[in-house]
């Protein structure tokens, strides 16, 4: 198993700096959107999910996805959120982390990534349950947190992907974890 070297906790943290700084903007557009599309607003709300797996994406590592989490919630609290979002990071960050965990660390496909984001989604409902932020009748449940789901599975598993491929593609990525042929390989599965 590899570990984590000062260098990819550097990298990481900064991941969550620049998640956490865009998390804050992206409040602001979701709260702008609110009255003009107030169900279908829920598909932004991937971009919440996004963090963790785009971290473990890119450094391939036990824990980024937690702590790329982390520090984005905590940036994204300090800033104006409050000791909820830190809570919601943490719970996100960690589905994200036991579902990498269940693929042992060795998948890192568009399908891995988006069922990351889905996980975070669960995640996040459990906690919106117990904050009573889900008090809805059974049909509001269903179309809002599906789409919470599909729009997870976009941003985490789709937008993601696709950008660590295009960040491999210009060799940006290569100071982080040296790409070879076979890596592009196993993105596919």
């Amino acid at each position: 198993m590899k570990r984590l070297k000062f260098s990819d906790l550097l990298i990481t943290i900064m991941i969550g700096v620049v998640f956490g700084i865009t998390m804050k903007f992206w409040d602001d557009l979701y709260t702008v959107v609110k009255p003009m599309l107030p169900i279908a607003r829920q598909l932004l709300y991937g971009m919440w999910f996004m963090v963790g797996p785009f971290a473990f994406l890119l450094i391939r590592k036990p824990g980024v996805a937690l702590l790329a989490s982390i520090a984005a919630a905590s940036l994204s609290a300090f800033i104006g959120g409050g000791f909820t979002v830190l809570i919601y990071g943490f719970v996100q960050g960690l589905a994200a982390e036991l579902l990498f965990a269940s693929f042992r660390y060795k998948k890192f496909g568009i399908v891995v990534a988006g069922l990351a984001g889905v996980a975070s989604c669960f995640a996040g409902f459990f906690l919106d349950l117990f904050y009573g932020y889900a008090n809805l009748e059974s049909w509001a449940l269903f179309v809002k947190y599906g789409l919470r789901v599909v729009s997870a599975f976009l941003f985490t598993g789709v937008f993601a992907y696709l950008i660590v491929r295009a960040l491999e593609a210009t060799g940006v990525t290569n100071l982080i974890r040296p790409v070879s042929k076979e890596e592009y390989s196993l993105l596919d599965n």
